[in-house]
């Protein structure tokens, strides 16, 4: 055979062996042409609809159980530009040797040989500088006008078009290796990774599962995936053929620039320009460019067009990204300033403020004042101030010293029952408040079940805390601290045991936490839960299908509670059909219905209290006109209020529910007389927490605590008129029992 033939067949074997590398992706990017099917036959049908539109990213190239795919040698077509499979006699003048006759002819570097248009069957092959040209049913795909062959051809698998991962990755510029540990195919593409499994429909990417069409699969050594999971996570977009055949994916090989300015920029401030580029064939970015008014600082307040370039090591500019920026002109401080109705007031004179503080540039100023009281009961000067900041914190203080009077308008305690607001603490003489009459009342209930889950309410382990089935309205009352070294939720996982599907509807949630403070966690709850009778935020229904189990309140797991905090609830819920709850605290990064058969249940702690409780909403009608002498309305002391009776499921034995908290009080004076004054007064120790009082909510106390029972916290004033008033009370978990409504009549006005 002579050096010419030679050559012929050596370049072809060459060019039959090359195969070329894979890349991947999810979800189709299909911008235009047929996105229906790769061919009108069952064998050409393509899954061109994408399944995900996650990016994806770069890495080593192994396969399992595979050897690594050599570099492809491209095989010359017609209208391409690299070197032909061919070569042609010399012709060229060489140097002769000795003889006449030379020993050898010297093959000199290939010239392509002249092609004419190519026909239509040649036009499959071309393909632009930025596509990758797939040929359906075939294991040639075309880069550049060149032809390469994958190790496998694009198959058809139950209606899903399939590609070899290795025949992408190298065209496209990503890496894959093979874990064998984990048994997965790992691509990744700058910091996104994306992981296949075999025989999975599965996939993920940066941990995110993603479902393919059509599972991943082995064939002959190669691991093949839906051609639409590759291209539509490495976000490449499509066209199909079918005409010719083919499947062409447009490749963006250009680097992309850009950066980012802090959102708000004022004259005369630095301006710190953070710049980010990238390639999507992973090639180094070694230049840049910055065109238009770019200035690390701008004196003048206006608007200025930026723009940002980068190059890569192949010479391709990125396109421009620009911002315009918008620099303000430099803050002004606020300016702080108050005045008051008088210079000189009598001890127990009520004091009129009026903040004039504002902020030349209209922005929203945050106001503080020291020493600002509605009265001074202490003769002598009394300097109060204000201190105001803006939103970029500047600030400013204004002061003004008034003059206390030695005589006495009104006693300090006379004061805050005539002008108090709700909310404001005044002392008594607590110890006489027991002497006073008892409010005579109508009692009555509605049928709302408790569930009070409180013991253990320190938690050392994971376990159920409460399980019980309940029918109808059921009220919750959740109280839990974490005292394990882990972080964890509280779950309430609803079961339908029906034979027959069940609604719960949720009416009322009061949600405080996670927070190493129990009298917050509880004060918080119970004013979310008055907040949701008045808009209604968490009115819902669930369905359960039979055998249905479903995670309720999920306001307890939103946060996970670090060791040492504490979370507290108080919910109304309705099912019409009978519900298995469980309430239990586990490690915050587990699933709760897969754990929750595993979990025991946990043992009460001897101290708190847990239960199932009946009536849990009594209903107190006070008839007779109060206010025209001191009385008081005395709640969960277990003698006046009773205590409700019922019982520990978990353990078969009788409960009782020490200072009813769980239970909601619906208090209403029918005749409350004019001029007449309602406040709190605790009687068991530290308390806080509101009431609603006529649909507004009132803090107990405004701020702080009543720590004491010669504390009262102002809750309601009848003026020259008297009327009915309602309340709503529930205890706030954290507090103590039991406490005072107290009514008395004011003092005479001066």
């Amino acid at each position: 055979m002579d050096l010419k033939k030679l050559t012929l067949v050596a370049v072809l074997a060459i060019s039959q062996a090359a195969s070329a590398v894979p890349a991947f992706a999810e979800a189709g990017n299909n911008t235009s042409g047929n996105t229906n099917a790769v061919g009108a036959a069952a064998t050409s049908v393509m899954d061109v609809m994408p399944e995900a539109t996650d990016p994806l990213p770069p890495m080593p190239t192994e396969v399992p159980g595979g050897v690594v795919s050599p570099t492809p040698t491209p095989t010359p077509i017609p209208g391409g530009t690299t070197e032909p499979t061919t070569t042609t006699e010399p012709t060229t003048t060489t140097e002769p040797t000795s003889t006449t006759v030379p020993t050898a002819t010297p093959i000199p570097t290939a010239t392509p040989e002249t092609t004419t248009q190519p026909t239509p069957t040649d036009g499959v092959r071309a393909a632009a500088s930025n596509q990758l040209v797939l040929m359906m049913n075939s294991n040639k795909m075309y880069q550049n006008g060149v032809e390469y062959l994958a190790n496998q051809p694009m198959a058809v698998k139950n209606g899903v078009s399939y590609v070899s991962i290795r025949a992408m990755v190298e065209r496209v510029g990503v890496k894959y290796i093979y874990d064998y540990k984990t048994k997965e195919t790992i691509v990744t593409k700058g910091s996104d990774v994306m992981r296949f499994k075999t025989d999975s429909k599965i996939y993920s990417v940066n941990g995110k599962n993603v479902t393919m069409k059509g599972p991943a699969y082995q064939f002959k050594g190669t691991f093949m995936v839906p051609l639409t999971s590759i291209t539509g996570a490495l976000g490449i977009p499509y066209t199909v053929d079918n005409v010719q055949k083919r499947v062409i994916l447009t490749l963006n090989t250009k680097p992309k620039a850009s950066f980012t300015v802090p959102t708000e920029i004022y004259a005369g401030d630095r301006v710190n320009f953070v710049t980010s580029s990238s390639s999507p064939n992973g090639t180094a970015i070694v230049d840049q460019s910055w065109e238009g008014n770019k200035q690390d600082i701008y004196d003048t307040p206006g608007f200025y067009v930026v723009s940002y370039s980068v190059m890569d090591a192949n010479g391709q500019w990125s396109d421009p990204y620009s911002v315009t920026i918008n620099v303000l002109k430099p803050n002004t401080p606020p300016v702080a300033n108050f005045t008051t109705d008088k210079d000189s007031y009598k001890m127990g004179e009520m004091i009129t403020y009026s903040d004039l503080s504002s902020d030349p540039d209209g922005d929203p100023i945050e106001v503080t004042w020291t020493n600002k009281a509605e009265a001074f009961f202490t003769p002598g000067p009394a300097t109060v101030a204000i201190q105001v900041k803006d939103s970029h914190g500047a600030i400013s203080t204004f002061e003004k010293t008034i003059n206390i009077s030695d005589e006495v308008l009104y006693s300090k305690e006379d004061f805050y029952r005539l002008f108090g607001a709700p909310g404001s603490v005044f002392n008594i003489d607590g110890s006489m408040v027991p002497t006073w009459q008892k409010v005579a009342y109508n009692l009555s209930s509605e049928p709302y079940t408790l569930i009070r889950s409180n013991s253990p309410e320190t938690v050392n382990t994971e376990g159920i805390t409460y399980k019980e089935t309940s029918f109808g309205g059921t009220r919750f009352l959740v109280h839990h601290k974490n005292n394990m070294n882990i972080k964890t939720k509280v779950y309430v996982i609803a079961k339908n045991n029906n034979l027959y599907p069940t609604t719960i509807t949720t009416e009322y949630v009061g949600f405080g936490g996670p927070s190493s403070f129990p009298e917050g966690t509880g004060k918080m709850s119970v004013e979310r839960y008055w907040k949701s009778m008045i808009t209604r935020e968490h009115y819902k229904t669930t369905v359960l299908q039979p055998g249905e189990s479903v995670s309720i309140l999920t306001d307890l797991n939103k946060i996970a509670m670090k060791p040492g905090e504490i979370v507290s609830l108080q919910a109304d819920l309705f099912s019409d059909y009978p519900i298995e709850y469980n309430v239990m605290m586990i490690e915050a990064n587990k699933d709760p219905l897969t754990t929750l058969p595993t979990l025991p249940i946990l043992d009460r702690d001897g101290v708190h209290n847990r239960g199932t409780y009946a009536d849990s909403t009594r209903i107190i009608t006070v008839t007779d006109e109060v206010g025209t002498t001191p009385a008081r309305l005395l709640l969960g002391d277990n003698l006046s209020d009773l205590n409700l009776t019922g019982v520990d499921p978990m353990n078969g034995t009788e409960a009782s529910n020490a200072g009813n908290f769980g239970v909601l009080y619906k208090i209403k004076f029918d005749r409350v007389a004019p001029n007449s004054l309602i406040t709190f007064n605790p009687r068991g120790g530290n308390y806080m927490g509101p009431v609603m009082v006529n649909g507004q909510i009132v803090h107990m106390p405004t701020s702080g605590s009543l720590s004491s029972a010669d504390m009262n916290s102002v809750i309601y004033r009848t003026g020259d008129y008297g009327g009915s008033v309602e309340i709503l009370f529930t205890a706030a978990s954290g507090s103590n029992l039991p406490v005072n409504f107290l009514v008395t009549p004011l003092p005479a006005k001066k």
